[in-house]
């Protein structure tokens, strides 16, 4: 049991969340996914989880773990072209996760996945949230129209909106 992981995840409080992550930056978030999706036919979604709780962080549930339970549970998986990816945090591990559907990920590859959450996590650990997040989302933007690029107008099939944990 890793007792300094679960005393981080025990101390973190919503109001760490909300530093982290102001109004403000859930805005610009948001509006770059929506801007991001006009240009390809990928659906986006962004996570951030403050801390785990309960049996999950007891039982040693990783951000990679809780990634995948998220992008079930937020049905990423029912997109017609199963393209759907969630960008997932983590903030008590300043962990961060890509998940991506299998008609992307067959494009993309855990390389291309790992160097933008590397990437992320550099901004997160210097306090830059909002900037790294932005970041983030702009990278797999730029996946997602190399690989499915936008066809005209589209229905939006997720929501855009950043969701808090």
């Amino acid at each position: 049991m890793d007792y300094a992981r679960i005393t981080r995840h025990l101390l973190m409080t919503r109001l760490q969340v909300r530093r982290a992550f102001p109004a403000t930056a859930l805005f610009a978030i948001e509006q770059a996914i929506a801007a991001a999706e006009a240009a390809h036919q990928g659906e986006l979604r962004f996570v951030v989880e403050g801390a785990l709780s309960g049996s999950p962080l007891y039982q040693g549930e990783s951000a990679r773990e809780r990634a995948i339970d998220l992008f079930s549970h937020l049905r990423m998986w029912d997109t017609d072209g199963r393209n759907g990816v969630l960008i997932y945090l983590l903030l008590a591990d300043r962990a961060v996760e890509i998940v991506a559907d299998r008609g992307v990920d067959a494009h993309a590859g855990d390389n291309a996945w790992q160097e933008i959450c590397r990437a992320m996590q550099a901004a997160f650990s210097g306090g830059q949230y909002e900037a790294g997040a932005l970041a983030g989302v702009q990278a797999v933007a730029a996946m997602l129209t190399a690989h499915f690029p936008g066809q005209g107008p589209r229905e939006n099939e997720l929501s855009n909106q950043v969701v808090l944990l």
